[in-house]
């Protein structure tokens, strides 16, 4: 058993793992199979993260991250959580090959996801001419001609912002009205650099090494044409990365992780939230590790109002090395080894 399981790999979690680690809680980060790093190892250029004044690429900063925890001592392990049970005082974590972690407090990081238009070229052109985020690469497309897909508050502020760095900001939206609040139409409205193109959904996306246009079709009558562009964001909407707790932790209207106040205390004692995972609005890498930090403060805290007959097993096992997974045990020659 383990004082602290930490799930998820972005700036969130890393950074509750270097604060953890330096205070001894010897963390284990469990991220994903496949998208270890999170959002930020499909970015290219990070501008906006503090330290970095000629610019650091998203994976960049992201191996940082993780060399930075496992100086202090965060164990890595690269699976998928597919199983969670956040319940009792000791809380259990399934992994997809099998693997059983056991840890008397729990941070998750998960995140969230942009929704994707589902086009073949989508993701081939990611950080290329498409994104998902405004602010973290409007500045690479100044005096371009660009597009926004959506019709809500987040594709509003994606697109008036946008109009800081490109002469003209196309909003593409498959209905002939907007869901966006009414004083966020407003702004879009009156801005000048901001032509809406009505009733029309993106279908294709063209270029070969980097956007330049898009195949529209008309949502009414059919009719298929093309816009030239060099950048679509992408603005339809994100989903946290919640399913892993439903039925244990409370969800917000929105459909984030709740948490008390300005803590990451979600409903059940030991286990906290940090990062995209409990924020509807933000969604930066800055504010992501910040939340990270009051993460792990928040569980070390609640690890020291412990009983010492509940937390003597998990020290132990910190001070003994990797902490052997429920459904294994030790040999005599101190080798984890699965149990028959």
């Amino acid at each position: 058993m383990r004082q602290m399981i930490i799930i998820g790999s972005g700036p969130a979690g890393y950074t509750a793992a270097i604060y953890a680690a330096r205070a001894e809680l010897k963390p284990l980060l469990l991220a994903s199979s496949v998208e270890a790093g999170g959002e930020l190892m499909n970015t290219t250029d990070v501008e906006n993260f503090p330290g970095f004044p000629e610019s650091i690429m998203g994976p960049d900063l992201m191996d940082r991250m993780r060399l930075q925890a496992e100086r202090f001592g965060t164990e890595v392990v690269y699976d998928d959580v597919t199983e969670v049970d956040l319940t009792g005082d000791v809380k259990r974590v399934t992994t997809g090959n099998g693997d059983v972690y056991e840890a008397l407090s729990v941070i998750v990081a998960t995140g969230s996801a942009y929704r994707k238009l589902g086009l073949p070229d989508e993701d081939r052109l990611s950080g290329y001419g498409v994104s998902w985020c405004a602010t973290c690469d409007g500045a690479f497309f100044r005096k371009r001609v660009i597009a926004v897909v959506g019709g809500g508050d987040s594709a509003m502020e994606e697109a008036t912002f946008l109009t800081r760095f490109a002469d003209k900001v196309y909003v593409i939206h498959r209905r002939d009205t907007l869901r966006a609040s009414k004083i966020m139409q407003q702004r879009a409205f009156e801005n000048p650099k901001i032509e809406f193109v009505w009733n029309s959904q993106v279908v294709g996306i063209a270029g070969e090494t980097a956007v330049e246009g898009v195949t529209l079709q008309d949502t009414v009558t059919g009719e298929q044409r093309e816009l030239e562009v060099t950048g679509l964001f992408i603005a339809v909407g994100n989903d946290p990365r919640v399913h892993l707790f439903h039925g244990q932790l409370d969800l917000t209207p929105e459909g984030t992780l709740a948490v008390e106040g300005r803590t990451s205390r979600t409903n059940l004692p030991g286990v906290f939230a940090a990062g995209d995972v409990i924020d509807p609005t933000y969604r930066q890498a800055v504010t992501a590790a910040a939340s990270g930090t009051v993460a792990a403060l928040d569980a070390e805290h609640y690890l020291a109002s412990l009983p010492e007959e509940l937390l003597a097993p998990a020290k132990g096992a910190a001070e003994e090395g990797s902490a052997p997974v429920a459904g294994s045990t030790v040999n005599p020659d101190g080798e984890l080894v699965a149990q028959p």
